[in-house]
C-alpha cells in the first residue's frame, strides 16, 4: 500500500471513529431521559458494542501508522504479452452451445494482436458496441501509445491497419474498416447469423461455451425461525434464485443453501413460553396457529418476568446440550416455520436445501481451535477474536461468556462450503449492510487456508426496498410488510388487472388463475430483478402492472403475442424445423437483420451476467428485443390475409423463423428470472 492510499484509509477511519463516537454521545443522551426499561438496556448494549469498535479502531489505525510508508511495486518479471482469450468447445461439439459473438470477436483479435505485438505487454483487447457498424474493436491507440514509449514513431490507423491483417479467417465476419484514430469496425456475416438462427431453431436457446462446470454454492433467502418472511426477504429470495438457475443453465453444479436462522437463545424462551402453554407438548402436537403471535408473547415474559427469563437460559443450555424433551420443543417450533417457508417458497416456484445454523453448531468448536492452533487468535476481555488481513473490525469467535457468534457459525459455514461441499464458486445473496461481516469471513477464510486463489467467493449484495415514499417499505401502520400479505396483494391487483381488459371474457377459468399467478408474482419479481440489484429501488404495485415500458406485464403480453403468431398461421415447430434445414433465412431486410443481430446477442449477455452477477443485464435485453421485434413486425409482413375474408393468403416462413427465435430467446430468459409464461394471456 503506497503513502497516499494508507492516507486514504486512515482518513476513513477517522471519519467512522467520529461517526461512531457521535452516536455514542446520542444514546448516552437519550440513555439519560429514559427511565429503566428495555429500551435501555439495548442502548447500553449498544454503547458497549461501539465503545469496543472505536477500540479497536484505534488500534488499526496505530497498526497501519506504524508501519513503513512506501512499499516499493513489484515489477513483472516477463513483459511479453500473453494470450487472454476465452476457451472454445471441442470442435466436435459445438452443436450443443451457442455462440457469444463479443468472445468470438476477443479471440480473433487477441490472436491477431499476439502476431504483430507480442513484445507489447499492454496490448489490450478492447470490443465494444459501435453506433456506424455491428462492433468495434479500439485497442490501436493503446498499443501505439505503447510503442511511442518504446521509440517507434506510428500512428493509431497504421496499428489497426497491422491488426487487421493479422485476423485469421472466420465466418463471423463480413468485413472490417479502419476509421478516425484507430477504430476497426466490425460488420457481421449474414451467413453465420443464419447458420446461427438454424441451431436455435432446432435445439433450443443454448448456453455458450464457458470451460470446466463447476460446483457451486449459493446462499439466498435466509430467514428465521418463529418470524414471518417479510419483505426484507424478497430481494435475497428472488435474486438468489435467478443467479441460481443462471448458473444451473450453464451446467454448473449448483447446491442452493437456506441458512436459516434456526438457534441461538431466543429459542431458549420460545420453548419455556411452549413448555407453559403446552405442558404436554412432547405428547400431543399443540395448536400454534400464528407463531408471530406466540413469539411476541414469549418475548413480553422474557422483558417483564425474571424466572420466566432464567427458565428461558435453562432452556437455551438444555438445548444445546441436546436433551431430547428441549429437542422435540425445538424441532416442533422449526416446523411450524418450515409450513409458513414452504407456502411461500412453492408459490414463487424458489429451491432450496435446508441447511440453518444448527447444522454447523458442532463445527464451531474445531474451527475456534483450528484458528487458535494456527496462532491467530488474540484474546481481549475475555473474548476471543480473529484479526483478519485488511479488515478494520476484528471477528469474536468466542464470547466472554464462552458462548459462540454469528462469526463463527460463518466461519464453519465457509469452511463446510469448500471443504465438505467442495466447492468452487461461493455466492452469498445477502443485503449490503453486511459487507463488512462478510469482508472479515472471507479475508479470515483466506488467512487460514481454507480460500484458495482458484476460489471464486462473493458477497452479491442488495439494496433495500423502499416504499413509494420513498423511506424503507411499511406498513401504514410502521410494522415491517409480511411477505404473504404483499403476495396475496400482488394476486388481488393482477385479477382485477386482467378484468380490466376483459381477459376473463376469453380465458378459462383455469387460464385465468393461471396468468393472474403469472402476473402477480412476475411482476413482484421482475420489478426487482429489473433494477440494478446494487440499488435500492421503490415498490409500486401501480408501475409494476403496467403494461407499457420495462415491465412484466408488457413483457408477457409481448411474449404470447409473438407465440400466436405461428399458431393463427397453423405453423407447427416441426414445419420451422423443416424449412431453415432446407433453405436459406431471408436478412434481406434491414428489420430483419436489425432482429437477427439483437437475438445473436443473447449468449454475450448471459456470460456477462455469470460473472458480474447483475441480473437487470438480462431484462434490459429482454426489453430491448421486444422493441427491436416490434419494429421488424410493424414493417414486415409475415402472415397476409385476405382483408375481406380473413383468410390466409402466404405466410412468409423465414420471418416465421426470426419469430420463433425472438420467443425461444424470451422464453429462456423468463425462465431464467423464475417467471411463469403463457401462451394464451
Amino acid at each position: 500500500m503506497d503513502y497516499s492510499n494508507l492516507k486514504s484509509k486512515l482518513d476513513q477511519q477517522d471519519k467512522l471513529i467520529d461517526s461512531l463516537e457521535k452516536e455514542l454521545t446520542e444514546l448516552i443522551q437519550q440513555r439519560d431521559k429514559l427511565k429503566p426499561n428495555e429500551e435501555l438496556s439495548k442502548l447500553l448494549v449498544d454503547r458497549e458494542k461501539l465503545t469496543y469498535r472505536i477500540k479497536i479502531l484505534k488500534r488499526s489505525i496505530q497498526e497501519e501508522l506504524n508501519k513503513p510508508k512506501s512499499i516499493s511495486k513489484m515489477k513483472s518479471s516477463n513483459s511479453a504479452r500473453k494470450l487472454t482469450c476465452k476457451p472454445l468447445p471441442p470442435a466436435s461439439n459445438t452443436e450443443n452451445y451457442s455462440i457469444s459473438i463479443t468472445d468470438t470477436l476477443y479471440g480473433l483479435f487477441d490472436r491477431a494482436i499476439q502476431t504483430e505485438f507480442s513484445d507489447i505487454a499492454e496490448a489490450a483487447v478492447v470490443i465494444t458496441g459501435s453506433k456506424v457498424a455491428d462492433y468495434q474493436c479500439n485497442s490501436a491507440m493503446a498499443i501505439c501509445q505503447a510503442l511511442k514509449t518504446k521509440g517507434e514513431k506510428v500512428n493509431p490507423s497504421q496499428v489497426a491497419q497491422k491488426i487487421v491483417a493479422n485476423i485469421e479467417k472466420n465466418d463471423l465476419i463480413e468485413k472490417t474498416e479502419v476509421s478516425g484514430p484507430g477504430f476497426i469496425n466490425i460488420y457481421l456475416s449474414k451467413t453465420f447469423a443464419q447458420t446461427q438462427l438454424k441451431k436455435l431453431v432446432n435445439y433450443g436457446a443454448q448456453a455458450p461455451f464457458i470451460g470446466e462446470k463447476k460446483r457451486t454454492v449459493i446462499d439466498f433467502s435466509s430467514p428465521n425461525i418463529a418470524k414471518e418472511m417479510h419483505v426484507g426477504h424478497l430481494r435475497s429470495t428472488i435474486i438468489g434464485e435467478s443467479i441460481s438457475r443462471l448458473f444451473e443453465y450453464f451446467g454448473h453444479d449448483v447446491l442452493r443453501l437456506n441458512h436459516l436462522g434456526d438457534w441461538g437463545t431466543q429459542f431458549g424462551m420460545l420453548i419455556a413460553h411452549l413448555k407453559d402453554k403446552f405442558p404436554n407438548y412432547s405428547q400431543e402436537i399443540p395448536p400454534i396457529g400464528d407463531l408471530q403471535a406466540f413469539y411476541k408473547e414469549s418475548k413480553k415474559r422474557f422483558d417483564e418476568d425474571e424466572q420466566f427469563k432464567k427458565r428461558a437460559y435453562e432452556c437455551v443450555v438444555k438445548l444445546q446440550n441436546y436433551d431430547p424433551e428441549i429437542i422435540k420443543g425445538w424441532k416442533l417450533i422449526c416446523d411450524v416455520s418450515r409450513k409458513e417457508f414452504e407456502y411461500i417458497y412453492r408459490e414463487l416456484g424458489i429451491s432450496l436445501v435446508e441447511r440453518g445454523e444448527s447444522f454447523y453448531q458442532n463445527l464451531m468448536k474445531e474451527v475456534v481451535v483450528e484458528f487458535e492452533k494456527a496462532d491467530l487468535v488474540k484474546v481481549e476481555d475475555g473474548r476471543k477474536l480473529v484479526f483478519p488481513p485488511n479488515v478494520s473490525i476484528p471477528l469474536t469467535i468466542v464470547k466472554s461468556d464462552g458462548g459462540y457468534t454469528y462469526d463463527t457459525s460463518d466461519l464453519a459455514a465457509l469452511k463446510n462450503r469448500l471443504v465438505a461441499e467442495k466447492g468452487d464458486i461461493l455466492l452469498y445473496v445477502i443485503d449490503a449492510g453486511q459487507s463488512v461481516h462478510m469482508q472479515g469471513i472471507f479475508s479470515a477464510g483466506r488467512q487460514i487456508g481454507w480460500l484458495k486463489p482458484n476460489h471464486r467467493v462473493e458477497h452479491v449484495e442488495f439494496g433495500v426496498v423502499l416504499g413509494e415514499d420513498k423511506k424503507k417499505f411499511k406498513t401504514r401502520s410502521g410494522d415491517t410488510v409480511r411477505l404473504r400479505d404483499l403476495l396475496d396483494e400482488g394476486l388481488t391487483r393482477a385479477l382485477a388487472k386482467l378484468k380490466e381488459k376483459e381477459r376473463d371474457k376469453v380465458l378459462s377459468a383455469e387460464e385465468l388463475v393461471a396468468a393472474q399467478k403469472a402476473v402477480a408474482y412476475g411482476c413482484i419479481k421482475y420489478a426487482d430483478l429489473s433494477h440494478n440489484r446494487t440499488n435500492e429501488y421503490i415498490f409500486s404495485f401501480d408501475k409494476m402492472l403496467e403494461d407499457k415500458g420495462n415491465t412484466a406485464v408488457y413483457m408477457l403480453y409481448a411474449y404470447t403475442r409473438i407465440r400466436s403468431i405461428a399458431r393463427n398461421a397453423g405453423i407447427t415447430s416441426q414445419q420451422l424445423k423443416d424449412f431453415v434445414n432446407g433453405n436459406s433465412i431471408s436478412l434481406n431486410d434491414p428489420k430483419e437483420w436489425k432482429l437477427a443481430k439483437q437475438i445473436l446477442k443473447f449468449p454475450e449477455i448471459l456470460i456477462k451476467t455469470l460473472n458480474d452477477l447483475l441480473v437487470h443485464s438480462i431484462c434490459d435485453y429482454m426489453y430491448e428485443l421486444a422493441t427491436v421485434f416490434t419494429e421488424f413486425y410493424d414493417n414486415c409482413y409475415c402472415i397476409e390475409k385476405d382483408r375481406q375474408t380473413g383468410e390466409i393468403k402466404s405466410v412468409n416462413m423465414s420471418r416465421l423463423v426470426l419469430c420463433d427465435s425472438t420467443a425461444s430467446v424470451l422464453a429462456t430468459c423468463f425462465n431464467l428470472l423464475g417467471l411463469t409464461t403463457l401462451e394464451k394471456m
